[in-house]
């Protein structure tokens, strides 16, 4: 029986990202060996979400992250030094911004307007 999820990110800046997750979002990591982490994933859920291939190609995978408050993680994030690349926005189903990760990373930071676990 499936009892994780793991996720992947490829980054030029791999030690950089690390120190990112570690340091400015607050993940708790285990050093698999040679300052490899893995880090503990915060709540998750997953969206299967239909294309038509204009927008997004089919077989497109996302990773983002969500929150209670995005106003108050913005500032808290910004006070760590998390640059971000958008004002939030009301894109219906949340709160959505943007922040920068080394290697070149946009990631989706978002309120949701449903009820989550």
């Amino acid at each position: 029986m499936i009892r994780g999820l793991h996720a992947m990110f490829y980054s030029s800046e791999a030690g950089e990202l690390r120190a990112f997750f570690r340091d400015k979002l607050g993940f708790r990591g285990t050093d698999a060996g040679d300052g490899w982490l893995i880090f503990d994933a915060p709540e998750a859920d997953i969206g299967v979400h239909p294309t038509d291939g204009k927008d997004v190609a089919s077989g497109t995978a996302d990773i983002s992250f969500y929150c209670d408050d995005i106003a108050r993680t913005v500032s808290e994030l910004q006070a760590k030094g998390v640059e971000f690349t958008q004002a939030v926005k009301d894109h219906g189903y949340g709160l959505v911004t943007f922040f920068k990760a080394p290697g070149g990373f946009a990631v989706q930071l978002y309120q949701p307007k449903w009820p989550t676990a």
